[in-house]
């Protein structure tokens, strides 16, 4: 299959030669937001015209086919005067990469210098986040800025369980929302991904955060994250939706790892990127969680992908995740050790094809699950700097002490393919 050479239509191709120039480019991806866009848009617009008067801006709403009126709530938003709008279906495969492409094509060819980019179902946005976004831009600091927000305990259970601590251990970088969603973007680094032959992958689909994350690092662009304070969106429990963006998202990062393998081995310590913006004390919204669900998933799994786990899991691993499925769940407990060590396991057996990757992946869906389960149980009477610093934190430094093992089976794979 041929990639398409843009993303964007005819109309909006259009529509961006009569803009002609812009500095800012506001980028909301969407699909069947019609609740939230109008609320987005004119909150983001807001910023943009009340934090940088003097930069002309675009709010670009890029659409996967909506069919509840979402891009008619996006072009009934209230703007101020000087902020311009363009509202459009993208073009190629559905997905949030697709729609993001869209966007970086739109502000390339506008030659905007800051490209900032929102999700769509966003309830707790400001008109201040786009100065904490874009700011370190256009000063010239960084070339990227991931967003920095305080999360429900059982929000961002990707990012936490598996995108996080891997990012962190992996590449050197403490980037504490690597797949966010709220970020920004500096010219030269466009460039740099649109430049990539990626739009016909998962990076198409949910793989385009921890893609763009994982290429800004080792690319040597300039990162900071930006404090936003509460996110507050449309989450989803764990249990009920998120096996496909699972899926998309870590396949897409473990393939990352062949690509940047000289690097990631050569990394020996942790560094923070820079937080910009003063942290306030903000609650989140608490999100739902079915334990019980995602139990039941994992005893699922075995029963549907034992032969594939005792393929991919080192004995030790097969043997603690017995004693793992033994389990009631009064005393339900998947340790963040068994996790951490698993998730090497299937980075290194992804990293030799031993069997299918798509099969893979969904064989750990089911594991992500129990993981995620265990987590719910450990930090019920937990607050939120509790969790942060007992579980999430506790986590990602297991998996840095894993890191040499990582280190030696992945060569003794390699060495013996």
């Amino acid at each position: 299959m041929r990639v398409a050479k843009t993303a964007l239509s005819e109309e909006a191709l259009y529509q961006l030669e009569q803009i002609g120039q812009v500095d800012i480019v506001i980028g909301i991806p969407s699909y069947n937001n019609a609740a939230t866009i109008r609320y987005v848009i004119e909150t983001a617009a807001q910023g943009a015209a009340g934090h940088f008067p003097h930069l002309r801006a675009v709010v670009v709403n890029s659409d996967g086919g909506s069919t509840d009126g979402t891009r008619e709530s996006a072009l009934h938003a209230t703007l101020p005067p000087g902020v311009e709008r363009i509202v459009t279906v993208y073009q190629g495969l559905p997905g949030k990469g697709s729609a993001l492409r869209a966007i970086f094509e739109a502000a390339r060819r506008l030659n905007a210098r800051l490209c900032v980019v929102l999700d769509s179902d966003l309830r707790s946005i400001t008109p201040q986040w786009i100065e904490r976004l874009g700011w370190p831009i256009v000063s010239g600091e960084y070339d990227y800025v991931t967003p920095y927000y305080v999360r429900d305990k059982y929000d961002g259970t990707i990012t936490n369980n598996i995108v996080y601590p891997m990012t962190r251990m992996l590449y050197g970088v403490d980037v504490r929302q690597p797949i966010g969603g709220d970020f920004a973007v500096g010219a030269c680094l466009l460039d740099t991904y649109l430049q990539q032959d990626v739009w016909e992958s998962d990076v198409a689909r949910y793989g385009i955060d921890i893609w763009m994350t994982t290429t800004a690092i080792n690319t040597e662009a300039r990162i900071c994250q930006a404090y936003l304070g509460a996110k507050i969106h449309n989450a989803k429990d764990p249990a009920a939706a998120l096996g496909p963006m699972f899926r998309q998202v870590v396949g897409t990062m473990f393939g990352m790892m062949a690509y940047y393998e000289e690097r990631w081995k050569s990394v020996r310590s942790v560094q923070s990127a820079p937080i910009y913006g003063t942290a306030e004390a903000v609650i989140p919204e608490p999100v739902p969680v079915n334990l019980e669900t995602m139990i039941k998933r994992l005893h699922q799994g075995h029963k549907e992908w034992k032969s594939v786990w005792e393929q991919l899991l080192s004995p030790h691993n097969w043997q603690a995740l017995a004693a793992i499925l033994s389990r009631e769940v009064s005393i339900f407990r998947f340790e963040a050790a068994h996790w951490a060590d698993m998730v090497l396991d299937y980075a290194v057996a992804y990293h030799r094809g031993v069997l299918d990757r798509g099969q893979m992946m969904d064989s750990m869906v089911p594991l992500y699950y129990g993981r995620t389960a265990s987590m719910v149980v450990e930090s019920q009477a937990m607050d939120l700097a509790t969790f942060e610093r007992e579980v999430v934190q506790a986590q990602a430094e297991i998996f840095e002490q894993l890191k040499p093992q990582l280190i030696m089976r992945w060569e003794t794979a390699v060495t013996s393919r």
